[in-house]
């Protein structure tokens, strides 16, 4: 079957299962996240199922002048646990990076409050390959509502759309200034939040071995102060989940970059936090190929953070880019950061996937090989290829201008203006509209860095991110290098480009 014809989604593929949600909200930032998980946690009859990378007890979960509630995470569970007698509060986070937060102020302390309440249930999940990590980001409350992003409950991560320079909120429990940070997570009601419940339910049993029953008659989950992006749109729910003993290894979100890629007729927009993966970018690479390839625009922070990832990540994404523009011959590939008005980095944590105006995909997953096949990831796609579906589609274009205008300080409306000024070329729009660097909120384009030979060693034998558990210990000697079963053209209908 012609490839243009058939559904995007395809469960056993692609993706692990596709449901309805009657509402879904593409959540920008931390700030809007946390008031709203928070509003959706004080309504809870029964059931919050909380997975993560991390959570912080210390930090402060959205405005507590609403409920009358503690702020602190921490403080704010036990509240809810003490005033609701038939709720019960379970969170499971990764185990590794447990081992070094538990000794952050008071967390010990609130763990042990914790561990003592007979309704209150901390797990630490330890069924990961070595060197992995469980990455997922998921709420469930009641089975009714479920978030499902790239937002975790920690330190650093709460920030307004402004991105501002100085802002006062922006600061860790101690009272430290953050950095800037741009996120996104999404909110979704009906059976498509009962599937996010099994998945949850099913991490759950892996991690600890305790079958969780399902909730099966809770109602009116979703938050008043959240504007539905959507109604009445089947979701589709992909996964990664790396091999193990016990447990049935997917690769489903692997698979669906790659159709999403191909797929793409005029735009590709995307927001990740790395550039690292070898399949995605030899997927691109295929595309840069053609007579007349798609624009595809990717949104990344100017670093990784941290010590080690930069090392893998940095790398790796010169070491890519590099070879993708060789073979740019329409130069319609771009990597752009986004900084604040006096030039500041403004950290990108979001997993943002928009295809022309069909394809929709928010979730935990990065352009990177950790999340296609060692990390445990979780992704949620909307794809509006049905007839009727043009309401939709005009939504998730608008969706896609709202994040841009943020990037640049516009107005979403002012965006999708100059789009028709520039015959819809989002390359065209950012490069009209971003100004200097220091002058402004705006997007600085990426530059290629010089690499030092032990730099280049490392992103050419993907060391600190492989593909799989299976490629850890693989002897360097048989390593075939990150450009490995890419096929060059030989015969070009145009000059290679000189890169800079």
């Amino acid at each position: 079957m012609d490839a243009s014809s058939d559904r995007l989604t395809r469960p056993g593929w692609n993706c692990w299962r596709v449901e309805q949600s009657t509402r879904f909200a593409v959540i920008a930032d931390a700030d809007e996240y946390f008031r709203v998980v928070r509003q959706a946690m004080t309504q809870a009859k029964h059931s919050i199922l909380m997975i993560g990378w991390d959570f912080d007890a210390r930090i402060h979960l959205g405005d507590n002048s609403v409920d009358g509630g503690p702020a602190a995470l921490g403080d704010f569970v036990m509240w809810l646990a003490r005033r609701s007698p038939s709720l019960h509060v379970r969170l499971l986070r990764w185990d590794t990076g447990a081992l070094k937060s538990i000794f952050r102020g008071s967390t010990l302390m609130t763990i042990l409050r914790w561990k003592m309440h007979p309704r209150i249930t901390l797990r630490l999940d330890g069924k990961h390959p070595f060197a992995s990590s469980h990455h997922q980001k998921i709420v469930v409350i009641d089975d009714c509502l479920a978030f499902c992003g790239g937002i975790d409950m920690t330190e650093g991560r709460w920030d307004t759309r402004d991105h501002l320079d100085d802002d006062p909120r922006r600061v860790s429990p101690r009272g430290k200034p953050m950095k800037p940070w741009h996120d996104a997570t999404s909110a979704f009601d009906g059976a498509a939040a009962r599937a996010i419940g099994d998945l949850a339910r099913d991490r759950w049993r892996i991690a600890s071995g305790e079958d969780l029953a399902p909730v099966a008659d809770a109602t009116g989950c979703w938050p008043d102060g959240l504007e539905p992006t959507f109604r009445d749109v089947p979701l589709a729910i992909s996964r990664t989940r790396p091999e193990i003993a016990d447990v049935h290894p997917a690769f489903e979100i692997e698979q669906m970059y790659l159709d999403l890629i191909g797929r793409a007729k005029r735009v590709i927009y995307a927001e990740s936090q790395y550039f690292a993966s070898r399949k995605i970018a030899q997927a691109i690479a295929r595309r840069l190929t053609e007579e007349d390839p798609p624009e595809i625009v990717i949104i990344n922070p100017i670093s990784a953070e941290g010590w080690l990832e930069p090392m893998a990540m940095d790398t790796a994404r010169a070491k890519l880019v590099e070879a993708l523009k060789r073979l740019d011959h329409r130069d319609r590939f771009r990597i752009y950061h986004p900084v604040t008005d006096k030039g500041a980095e403004i950290y990108v944590h979001a997993k943002v996937t928009i295809v022309d105006d069909l394809y929709l995909r928010v979730g935990s997953s990065n352009f990177n090989n950790r999340s296609l096949r060692l990390d445990t990831e979780c992704d949620v796609i909307l794809a509006a290829e049905r007839p009727g579906s043009e309401a939709t589609r005009a939504r998730i274009t608008r969706l896609r201008d709202d994040l841009l205008a943020e990037h640049l300080a516009r107005d979403a409306q002012d965006v999708a203006a100059a789009l028709d000024d520039h015959d819809g070329s989002l390359i065209a729009l950012i490069e009209a509209q971003r100004g200097p660097k220091g002058q402004g909120r705006t997007l600085i384009p990426y530059e290629i860095p010089e690499l030092s030979d032990f730099e280049a060693w490392l992103a050419e034998n993907e060391i600190l991110d492989p593909e799989g558990p299976d490629k850890i210990f693989e002897p360097l000697g048989k390593r075939k290098g990150l450009f490995r079963n890419w096929h060059w053209p030989r015969h070009r209908p145009w000059r290679r480009r000189k890169t800079g």
